[in-house]
C-alpha cells in the first residue's frame, strides 16, 4: 500500500476484497473486452465478416492488458475507451479491425457499468440476509427477556429485547425486499449505437431491421440479462442509477438506526458490541468500553446516505441525449456508494454476531420504572378487592408524587411499592404485590409477535439464502 499518496479508507479498512475487485480496473477493462467479443461473435453468427481465428485471438487476450500502454493512449487521445480499443487491437492484431465494430463508448462504458450494479447488489444481498440470519437468532434468544419500551426517549410501556431485535430485522427485510428488486428490475443498455438509434448498426446489416434487433437481443443474453432497454439516449437513464443508490441509501438509514440504538442501550450498559481483550475504548480514560464498530456504521452510514443526492443531481442535469458531466461524478459515487454499503453490512454483521445482553442491569432499570407503570394494575385489583375507583386512583396519584420527588429531588430510589406496603387502605391487595409487579405480565403479547413475525416474514426469506448464511466477519481495525 502507498503511503505517498491518499488510499481510500474503503479500501484500505472498511470494505470486502470482493467488492473492491468488483470496481477494480481489472474488472472494468476485462469486461469492456468481453463485451467486444460478444459484439464479435454475434455480429458473425448474424453474418459479418469475422472469422473464428479473429475471436479467438480476442477470447485469449481477456485479461492480457497492458495498463500502462492503456494510460500512454489515453494521455494522448484524451479519451479512455479508444485507447482500450488501441490497446486491445495491440495484443489482438489479427482482430484489431473488427473490435467496437459499430458501437459507441457507451457500449462498453455503460453496459459495464450495469453489469457492476448487478454483481455488487448479488454481493450485497447475501450480507443483508446474514444480518437478519444474525438478528433472528438474537430475537428468538431474548423474546421473553423483558425491558423498558422508550417512546420519546423516555420510559414507556415494557417490551422484550427481543420484540425490540425484530423492529431492526423488520426494516431489513423490507432493504432485502427492494435490494433484490433492484438488482432483478435492472436491464442492459444493449446495442443501441452513438444516440440510441441503432444507425451504425442498421448501416453494417444493409437495413435489416430484424438483424439489429436480434444482435440486440443475442448480446444482452450473453451478457446475463434477460431483457434490455428498449429505449435509450446515448446512454442508459441516470434515474437507474438513482435508483439503485436510492436504495442502497435505505438500507444505510436501517443500519444506523440499529447502530443507533445499540448505542444508546450500550449507554445504559443494558447490551454492547462485541469488545476485545486488547481493546482500547479510550487513550485516557482506560476504563471505557465506546461502541466504537456501531459508531463507525453510523458514520459510513452518514455518508452513504449522502450519495443518492448526487445520482439525482446527475439524472436531473442530463441534456437531451446526453451531456458528459455525469462520467466524471459517476467513477465516484457509484463505487463509493457499492464500497460504503458493503462496509456497513460488514460492520452490522460483525455487530450482530456477537452482542452481548447484561439482564440483571435490565431488571434493574426495570424496577426503577414499573412501580409507576403497574398503578393502573393496582387500581384494578383494588376495584376487584371492592374498593372505589376513583378514591383508590387519588390515593395513588398522591404516593406516586411522594415517590416521584424521593426519586428526583432527593436522589434517592422509587419508593413507591414500600409507601402502598406501608398505607393501610391498601391491604386488600398487599399479598398479590409481587404478582402485580411481575415483568413477564407487562410485554403484551411480545414473545408471541417474535414467533409469529419470524415465522412468517423471516425465515421466509433466509430460506433463499440458505447456502449463503454461513461464516463469520472479522473486522481489518
Amino acid at each position: 500500500m502507498s503511503v505517498d499518496s491518499y488510499q481510500t479508507p474503503l479500501n484500505s479498512r472498511y470494505s470486502s476484497k470482493e467488492m473492491q475487485y468488483n470496481f477494480s480496473d481489472k474488472k472494468k477493462f476485462s469486461t469492456w473486452r468481453k463485451l467486444w467479443l460478444l459484439l464479435a461473435e454475434s455480429e458473425k453468427e448474424l453474418g459479418l465478416e469475422i472469422t473464428d481465428e479473429q475471436l479467438e485471438e480476442m477470447k485469449q487476450n481477456i485479461d492480457n492488458i497492458d495498463f500502462e500502454l492503456a494510460a500512454k493512449e489515453e494521455k494522448i487521445l484524451r479519451h479512455d475507451v479508444m485507447a482500450h480499443v488501441h490497446t486491445f487491437g495491440a495484443a489482438c492484431p489479427k482482430a484489431a479491425a473488427i473490435i467496437h465494430l459499430g458501437a459507441t463508448s457507451c457500449y462498453v462504458g455503460d453496459n459495464t457499468d450495469l453489469i457492476l450494479l448487478r454483481d455488487g447488489l448479488d454481493i450485497l444481498l447475501p450480507k443483508v440476509a446474514r444480518c437478519i440470519d444474525r438478528l433472528a437468532k438474537f430475537a428468538d434468544q431474548y423474546k421473553s427477556v423483558a425491558t423498558l419500551g422508550f417512546t420519546h426517549l423516555q420510559p414507556a410501556q415494557l417490551t422484550t429485547v427481543g420484540k425490540r431485535a425484530c423492529l431492526w430485522i423488520q426494516e431489513l427485510v423490507m432493504d432485502e425486499m427492494n435490494l433484490r428488486e433492484t438488482r432483478n428490475n435492472l436491464r442492459f443498455r444493449g446495442v443501441k449505437g452513438t444516440t440510441g438509434t441503432q444507425a451504425s448498426f442498421l448501416q453494417l446489416f444493409e437495413g435489416d431491421h430484424n438483424k439489429v434487433k436480434e444482435l440486440d437481443a443475442k448480446v444482452t443474453a450473453k451478457a446475463g440479462f434477460q431483457r434490455s432497454y428498449m429505449v435509450t439516449g446515448q446512454t442508459y437513464s441516470r434515474k437507474v442509477d438513482a435508483d439503485v443508490m436510492s436504495r442502497l441509501s435505505s438500507m444505510g438509514a436501517t443500519a444506523h438506526k440499529i447502530a443507533t440504538d445499540i448505542r444508546l442501550l450500550a449507554s445504559r450498559k443494558e447490551v454492547e458490541e462485541p469488545f476485545e481483550k486488547t481493546q482500547i475504548g479510550s487513550s485516557a480514560m482506560a476504563y471505557k468500553r465506546n461502541p466504537m464498530r456501531s459508531e463507525r456504521i453510523c458514520s459510513l452510514a452518514r455518508h452513504l446516505m449522502s450519495l443518492v443526492q448526487s445520482t439525482l443531481n446527475t439524472a436531473a442535469v442530463q441534456w437531451m441525449e446526453r451531456t458528459l458531466d455525469d462520467s466524471a461524478n459517476r467513477r465516484i459515487t457509484l463505487a463509493e456508494g457499492f464500497l460504503t454499503a458493503d462496509a456497513v453490512l460488514q460492520t452490522l454483521q460483525n455487530v450482530t454476531e456477537g452482542l452481548v445482553v447484561y439482564p440483571n442491569v435490565i431488571g434493574r432499570h426495570i424496577a426503577e420504572e414499573l412501580p409507576f407503570m403497574a398503578t393502573e394494575n393496582f387500581i384494578m385489583a383494588m376495584v376487584k378487592a371492592g374498593g372505589d375507583r376513583q378514591e383508590c386512583h387519588e390515593q395513588i396519584r398522591v404516593l406516586s408524587q411522594q415517590a416521584g420527588d424521593k426519586v428526583k429531588l432527593e436522589g434517592g430510589d422509587n419508593d413507591l411499592i414500600q409507601r402502598i406496603k406501608a398505607n393501610p387502605y391498601f391491604a386488600p391487595i398487599h399479598a398479590d404485590l409481587d404478582k402485580l409487579m411481575d415483568p413477564s405480565t407487562f410485554v403484551g403479547r411480545a414473545p408471541e409477535q417474535v414467533d409469529e413475525f419470524l415465522n412468517a416474514e423471516v425465515h421466509p426469506v433466509l430460506e433463499q439464502y440458505k447456502d449463503q448464511l454461513s461464516g463469520s466477519v472479522t473486522l481489518a481495525v
